[in-house]
């Protein structure tokens, strides 16, 4: 009886509903532990306010912490919240490898761990909810290849602790290889962008600026920080909007640079989404409820049980549509560098 009422219960929670659940609870409140790498960044605060939102409305209650990038501190974090008595833990690591470790501590104490958005390495996690990687980087790289299937390429991973940043290359040079090979496509720089930094982003194209005489036809940036950095480095020779530049996580300052013409396109995750499913999972974890994956993810340790959800490729021509449709921001904040006169009606 209880399963049939949490199938419910997810169906309902899914089609946007705002229903009591403490019905469903069994005895005691549930208590998630989310460890977050890091809430100074703009994108984690909306997961962690979706995750927590939807935690309320099933009754359970969310112990947040912030590890700013730091790996020994997250890892002491996600101890502390193992020690206060959590029943499932969701961790967004900084470092997927070193933060795999805390699954064995985790199970030890009969707590299940969830990897949300970026992969626990080397362990035996539980669960993984994240946005479908491999699609998200060919977005990245289908996007700007359609426009110009030709000319000189830099290809700006993100942060090398990141299991996520090696899904987006492989997944950016799957799509780029045909072109590479006929030759029409050349790869001038390739690099890495170390914590995702916009610093990063605008160090690795200003140099690749300078070794080929501003000839760059394209920047496959992983996601909008780095995105942001190489539009700077643009910006300063007179480029930007004259190279594409791809991205991810649709925030605010590439959203607005998407309807400026200076962006060529962000990827969307509707976080809401994500966050929703991660705390409806984690409440079936905690109280032993299996939950069927629609897909898996390899950790090097095993094959990983996961809830992939699809993103959405976000360019100038449907930014309207998209973005201030699903009300993520509205036209005064996408659209306020541009003249009012150009606004979408």
């Amino acid at each position: 009886m209880f399963k049939k009422c949490i199938v419910l219960l997810l169906m309902v929670l899914l089609l946007g509903s705002i229903i009591s659940v403490s019905a469903f609870a069994k005895d005691g409140q549930v208590v998630i532990g989310l460890s977050i790498d890091n809430l100074r960044l703009e994108r984690w605060p909306k997961d962690r306010d979706a995750i927590v939102s939807a935690a309320e409305k099933l009754g359970a209650e969310v112990l947040v912490q912030s590890a700013n990038s730091d790996d020994a501190l997250q890892f002491s974090q996600c101890q502390n919240l193992i020690t206060q008595g959590i029943d499932v833990l969701i961790v967004i690591p900084h470092n997927g490898k070193v933060m795999g470790s805390i699954v064995k501590e985790a199970h030890e104490n009969n707590v299940p761990v969830i990897s949300y958005e970026r992969l626990l390495m080397d362990c035996d996690l539980d669960y993984s909810i994240s946005f479908d990687n491999r699609k998200i980087g060919e977005l990245e790289a289908q996007t700007l290849v359609d426009i110009k299937p030709y000319g000189n390429y830099i290809v700006m991973g993100g942060s090398p602790t990141d299991n996520n940043a090696l899904i987006y290359r492989d997944a950016h040079m799957d799509v780029l290889k045909p072109y590479i090979d006929k030759g029409d496509i050349h790869i001038v720089n390739d690099e890495w962008a170390k914590d995702w930094l916009p610093q990063e982003g605008m160090r690795i194209v200003e140099n690749a600026l300078t070794a080929n005489d501003n000839n760059i036809t394209a920047v496959v940036a992983s996601n909008d920080s780095t995105a942001q950095g190489a539009i700077e480095a643009l910006e300063a020779q007179g480029l930007a909007g004259k190279v594409l530049v791809s991205g991810q996580d649709a925030d605010l300052r590439s959203c607005q640079l998407v309807a400026e013409g200076k962006q060529t396109m962000t990827v969307y995750k509707p976080m809401k989404v994500l966050g929703t499913e991660a705390a409806i999972l984690a409440f079936c974890l905690a109280k032993g409820v299996n939950v069927h994956p629609n897909g898996y993810m390899n950790n090097d340790s095993k094959d990983v049980p996961a809830k992939l959800v699809e993103p959405i490729a976000v360019t100038k021509e449907n930014i309207f549509d998209i973005i201030i449709g699903d009300g993520w921001f509205t036209v005064e904040q996408v659209y306020k560098n541009v003249p009012k006169d150009q606004w979408p009606q």
